[in-house]
Formats: C-alpha cells, sequence, structure tokens
C-alpha cells in the first residue's frame, strides 16, 4: 500500500450468504440464524462498512464458490499496515460479520423497499356466490 493501488487480495472477504438468514449453516451461512439478517446484498454491506468507517472493496463479479448462483462479495480492511486497528470494536471477521448483519435491516434502502407493501390496499370483495347467471 504504498501511495499506489492497495493490495486487496489480503482483505477480508464477505459473501452476503455468511449473513443470510434464510440459509443454513451447510449453505454457508456463518452466523447464527437470530443474528443474520434476510437477503443481504453486497451494495448494502459496503455501505454498513462505510458507516462503520472500514475501507472496502464490492467485487460484483465474483460468485460464491458453494453457489455460483450468489453473485458479489465485498472486502473488507480491518487493520492498518502497522496492525492498529480501523475500527476498535471490529477486531475480527466474526465480529464484522456480528456488526454489519446488525445494521443490514436499518440500511435506508431497504426501509423504502418494504413500505409500499405494508401499506397496500386491501381490495373489498362482495359477498355471495359467483359466477355465470342461469337461463
Amino acid at each position: 500500500m504504498d501511495g499506489g493501488v492497495p493490495n486487496i487480495k489480503k482483505w477480508v472477504v464477505l459473501y452476503p450468504v455468511y449473513i443470510n438468514s434464510k440459509k443454513t449453516i451447510a449453505e454457508g451461512r456463518r452466523i447464527s440464524a437470530e443474528l443474520a439478517c434476510e437477503k443481504p446484498t453486497c451494495v448494502e454491506i459496503g455501505d454498513c462498512c462505510s458507516h462503520l468507517k472500514l475501507p472496502f472493496a464490492i467485487e460484483i463479479d465474483k460468485a460464491y464458490p458453494r453457489d455460483f448462483m450468489q453473485v458479489g462479495r465485498v472486502r473488507v480492511l480491518l487493520k492498518r499496515g502497522d496492525g492498529s486497528l480501523y475500527n476498535p470494536a471490529i477486531p475480527s471477521r466474526k465480529q464484522l460479520m456480528l456488526h454489519v448483519a446488525e445494521l443490514v435491516p436499518r440500511h435506508p434502502g431497504r426501509t423504502k423497499k418494504q413500505e409500499p407493501a405494508s401499506t397496500a390496499n386491501v381490495s373489498t370483495s362482495k359477498s355471495g356466490k359467483g359466477g355465470r347467471k342461469k337461463r
């Protein structure tokens, strides 16, 4: 990291599957289902990393090895070159996953998506039998 392009190959990799509550441990989830969030995306994870003041890089063209249909991953840098932490509250990969899983449900893009579904009008139907009239 000598003033040029940082070597992101050494950064921690975080796939969205790691914190997806809808996946099983065999499918790749790495934290408990109660602490995980539902269907996180790479962009949401990246926004959470920027909120935590951690350098990150989103790699959209990469896929999760166990399931190649799960595309995208985020690389995160936890420590500086001298070994000091960027965020003292996040010393490890596990703590990173727990913090990100806590922040993703409160993501602004996610809360906007859920509002139209909850305010949908329920149509009233007529009571009685439907169908064609007999002649």
